[in-house]
């Protein structure tokens, strides 16, 4: 009896271990996700406070993937960061090229996209995100904003005349207004950057999908919504502790037995 009594000790023992060891390979994978900047052109290796961020990039100044001349650049038109011309097909209208400018802040400053980073093999960057869920409304007024500006593609990652340093329309594209090429937000987001944006069901302030934009001043609340995606995706949600519970239950039960 006392025998069988030492057995199962010693394999409650190693049971306690093997789990005790699984909950910390998903704390450090859920940590891993957090406050991390991409592997890409322009992002600093590790966020860290800018004071000086420009303009539309400064909801970031506290904790930035971007350097100070990286959010300067990201205002201009056709800037050193990918040579790329907003008024490919005209001039962008002022509201459109807003959304474009805070799309490129939280591109190159965000250190809240790590749940959403994807290595790629490509010459000028390792990282990508891929499916980050983009609140509806920001994707909406984005819409709204550049239904009367003109384009002439509908996925801007690639397709580009580069002859002359700078992107323009391949021979054969029309530019057509904005509507053409993107009939709904949804087409907008998420087709525009090959999938980096999904937009989401999940409304601003919802602590569940990405704001593009957001007021400084209330915090960001693009690090709730890194927690919540992290701790899912490394199965550390609230759901994962009924595996460990069950399985306690049966070692108790088989201890009493």
């Amino acid at each position: 009896m006392a025998q069988r009594m030492t057995t199962q000790l010693l394999l409650l023992l190693v049971w306690v271990a093997v789990v005790g060891e699984a909950q910390t390979r998903i704390a450090r994978a859920r940590t891993e996700l957090l406050n991390v900047c991409m592997n890409a052109k322009h992002h600093k290796e590790k966020p860290g406070p800018e004071d000086k961020l420009h303009e539309q990039c400064r909801p970031w100044r506290k904790n930035a993937c971007c350097s100070t001349n990286t959010s300067q650049e990201a205002h201009k038109d056709v800037s050193y960061l990918y040579r790329f011309n907003w008024n490919h097909c005209g001039e962008m209208a002022p509201a459109c090229k807003r959304h474009f400018i805070q799309d490129t802040c939280l591109y190159e400053c965000s250190p809240n996209l790590g749940p959403w980073i994807q290595q790629v093999d490509q010459s000028w960057r390792k990282e990508r995100v891929l499916n980050v869920p983009l609140c509806k409304e920001d994707c909406e007024q984005w819409w709204e904003d550049c239904r009367t500006s003109y384009t002439c593609k509908s996925n801007w990652h690639k397709g580009w005349n580069w002859t002359s340093g700078f992107n323009k329309c391949p021979v054969g594209a029309a530019c057509q207004p904005f509507h053409f090429y993107f009939p709904t937000p949804t087409v907008l987001c998420n087709e525009i950057w090959t999938h980096s944006y999904k937009v989401s069901n999940y409304s601003r302030g919802s602590g569940r999908c990405i704001q593009m934009w957001f007021d400084p001043a209330q915090g960001n609340p693009n690090e709730e919504v890194a927690r919540f995606y992290a701790a899912a995706m490394s199965g550390a949600g609230p759901w994962a502790a009924w595996p460990f519970l069950l399985s306690l239950a049966l070692m108790l039960l088989w201890l009493l037995s």
